[in-house]
């Protein structure tokens, strides 16, 4: 892998890695920092897909379909390993166990669309906003970012809502139930789950562990 990288690469806040129907020449591992990946539609509106996380692979559809379908943007700053995409399918040639891996993450985000969808299309405003911070708080944990019970969580409201199909309203009143009723805060850029157990009741899933994400 030191010999098919590139070279390692620090992106400040607010850069787009990459731009929606563009075609990119590099991909992607994030070592450290947050972003978001979105939609636009015609008239200007946006659809958060999900967030960005260290450990996820970013580009893969560039490396299969030449362009990209939706835009990445950075958050916090971001330390990034980097690869040419010309070089993509050397992966699947000289590193099979590395291009399963890549296989692997694929699927592994089809399958979050899918949730992602079903929290869309059936869960309701409280039940979606507890999904969206329960997410949050096992893959920090997973991560080793959860410090003094709190994970990093450097979003703003509306980014939530936009991914949750919510207003910034509906999202902020839901936020400040789950505050009030001790079970979870979201201030200041960190996330606090103080009743982890009623939180994953709320958001309708089951208590489980995530398994682990291979590194490319």
């Amino acid at each position: 892998m030191e010999s098919f990288k590139s070279g390692d690469m620090i992106v400040e806040p607010g850069t787009h890695l990459f731009i929606e129907g563009a075609e990119a020449a590099q991909l992607y591992t994030v070592l450290s920092g947050l972003g978001i990946r979105y939609k636009t539609l015609e008239n200007g509106r946006r659809q958060v897909v999900n967030f960005v996380m260290p450990g996820d692979f970013l580009g893969l559809q560039a490396g299969v379909m030449q362009k990209m379908s939706h835009s990445i943007e950075v958050t916090t700053k971001m330390r990034l390993c980097v690869f040419e995409r010309s070089r993509f399918y050397e992966l699947y040639k000289n590193q099979p166990d590395r291009g399963y891996s890549l296989t692997y993450l694929a699927a592994l985000e089809e399958y979050f669309l899918a949730e992602a969808l079903t929290t869309v299309g059936q869960r309701g405003a409280l039940e979606k906003v507890s999904w969206g911070l329960h997410r949050f708080r096992i893959r920090g944990e997973a991560l080793g970012l959860l410090k003094n019970g709190k994970v990093p969580l450097p979003f703003k409201q509306q980014d939530l809502a936009d991914a949750l199909g919510l207003s910034l309203v509906h999202t902020n009143k839901t936020l400040a139930k789950l505050r009030s009723d001790g079970i979870a805060n979201w201030q200041d850029g960190e996330l606090e789950v103080k009743d982890f157990q009623a939180l994953t009741k709320l958001a309708m899933v089951e208590d489980f562990e995530l398994p682990k994400r291979p590194l490319i």
